[in-house]
C-alpha cells in the first residue's frame, strides 16, 4: 500500500507542484514611512555608456520619492563624487 501511495504522489502533478516551503518564516512587513514634504527623501542612479552626445556620455537622473518628479542631468562617466555633489548641488 506504502509503495502504491508514493508511487502516485511522485506522478500526480498536483502533488508536485505544492511543495511544503523549506525555508523559515519571514518577519512582518513594516511599511514605508509616508513622506510630509517633496525633496527630503530621493534616489539617485546613473545612465551610462551612452553615445557621445555634446560631450556627454551619461546621465544623472535624481528623483523625488513623494512627487516621482526627477531631474536628468547630462554628465560624463567619469565624473568624480566631487563632481557629482557640484552636478547634484547645481541642477536640483
Amino acid at each position: 500500500m506504502i509503495k502504491e501511495v508514493k508511487k502516485y504522489v511522485e506522478g500526480y502533478n498536483v502533488c508536485q507542484r505544492s511543495k511544503n516551503s523549506t525555508e523559515a518564516p519571514t518577519e512582518k512587513l513594516i511599511p514605508n514611512a509616508v513622506l510630509k514634504k517633496p525633496w527630503t527623501h530621493i534616489t539617485a542612479d546613473f545612465i551610462i555608456k551612452l553615445p557621445l552626445a555634446q560631450k556627454y556620455d551619461s546621465i544623472l537622473v535624481v528623483c523625488n520619492r513623494l512627487t516621482k518628479m526627477a531631474h536628468f542631468v547630462p554628465t560624463m562617466e567619469k565624473t568624480l563624487a566631487k563632481g557629482v555633489a557640484r552636478l547634484f548641488q547645481d541642477n536640483v
